[in-house]
């Protein structure tokens, strides 16, 4: 990778999106067929997408607005989600349409956190030592020890206002089509693992989480570069990670080479996510 900052415009934001919504759709849709019942949706609006997977699943949201004209649909959406009882939560990247933000804010949509959307190029990283790619049969293995390691939150920065149920996290895990699976070991134990999804050229980095006892000792700058040069090897020039703003885990992605791309407003109306159990810890690298 060069030493060129990687610059961020609407086009690169709405790609990136555009990916984020595709990540939402394939995972709500895998929900539904892993409980094998209808409940919940996915619709088309304004260019993104509203889902409803199930009750406190992260990909009960709307992500992806702001690039294609207001989100005229909206009234039949906000009645989806408060027919199965649940607050709509959209995430609105800073780089889409301003108006978009206002006509949210006129219909009592209010501010309930941030998150960070950061990036860089791929090239000249190598797979490290003590990380191995995941196979189905550790599957449960890997599921277990991500979800246990991910409810002791990363205490720097802005707080999430989302917080989950274990078993909600496994099942998130569980219906993420596509996802490559990592895990880092120390002293002959399993330290951490982490994830990485492709999607229209872009390299997704998630669900990374370390387990306290590991903590501290560059289990998560391994498992990042291990997953930037498995992207590099499937053929992406750009990775991309989301973290909660001022976190350690934005502070660790950025020693990395990785640059602040844009940040997301995250906007609700109805039930407070922080007073609902349906919240996404974000784990990221």
């Amino acid at each position: 990778m060069d030493g060129e900052r990687l610059f961020c415009d609407v086009a690169l934001a709405e790609r990136i999106e555009r990916a984020e919504v595709r990540l939402v759709v394939e995972s709500s849709d895998a929900s539904r067929a892993r409980r094998g019942d209808p409940l919940g949706f996915t619709r088309p609006l304004a260019g993104g997408v509203a889902s409803f997977a199930e009750a406190d699943s992260p990909f009960n949201k709307v992500a992806g607005l702001g690039f294609a004209g207001l989100p005229d649909a909206l009234d039949e959406v906000e009645a989806a989600f408060a027919e199965l009882g649940a607050p709509v939560q959209i995430e609105l990247s800073q780089l889409g349409d301003t108006a978009v933000g206002a006509f949210l804010t006129g219909r009592g949509y209010r501010l309930e956190n941030y998150e960070n959307v950061l990036g860089r190029r791929l090239g000249g990283t190598g797979f490290p030592e003590g990380v191995r790619r995941i196979g189905d049969d550790e599957l449960e293995t890997w599921l277990a020890v991500v979800a246990d390691a991910s409810a002791v939150a990363d205490t720097e920065g802005v707080l999430s206002h989302e917080d989950f149920p274990r078993e909600t996290i496994v099942n998130a895990l569980r219906d993420m089509p596509g996802m490559l699976r990592f895990a880092a070991e120390r002293d002959g134990e399993f330290a951490g693992g982490a994830g990485l999804r492709v999607a229209g050229g872009i390299a997704q980095l998630g669900a990374a989480a370390t387990l306290p006892a590991h903590r501290r000792r560059g289990v998560q700058t391994a498992l990042v570069h291990a997953r930037l040069a498995a992207a590099a090897e499937l053929g992406c020039a750009l990775a991309v990670v989301t973290t909660q703003p001022g976190s350690r885990s934005q502070r660790n992605v950025q020693r990395l080479g990785f640059d602040l791309l844009y940040a997301r407003a995250v906007l609700v109306k109805g039930v407070s996510a922080t007073s609902s159990s349906g919240a996404e810890s974000r784990q990221a690298s």
